[in-house]
């Protein structure tokens, strides 16, 4: 016969955290991610056209994919809008 266990009582914290995992992605995010994928794509595109020594493939191109891929992308994932808390504290301050 299975003998019985007593389940232990655990008690829950009455203050829940936010988790760190979560991704907090606002609208100008997605903008900056989407203009980031539209230099790169145009990068690219233009490094595709005319010859090898051309000015696209050799001036244009490289420009448009180092703002993409070292600008404006990064710029994505790392804005945050300001809390109403740091406004008002920054405000008071001056």
């Amino acid at each position: 016969m299975a003998v019985k266990t007593k389940k232990k009582n655990v008690k829950s914290s009455t203050k829940s955290l936010p988790s760190p995992f979560n991704m907090y992605w606002e609208k100008t995010n997605y903008l900056l991610f989407g203009l980031g994928m539209l230099l790169i794509v145009l990068g690219f595109y233009f490094m595709g056209q005319g010859e090898w020594n051309s000015s696209s493939s050799l001036v244009i191109s490289p420009i448009l994919l180092f703002l993409g891929f070292v600008v404006v992308m990064p710029a994505s994932i790392l804005y945050r809008k300001k809390s109403e808390a740091q406004v008002n504290i920054s405000n008071t301050e001056n």
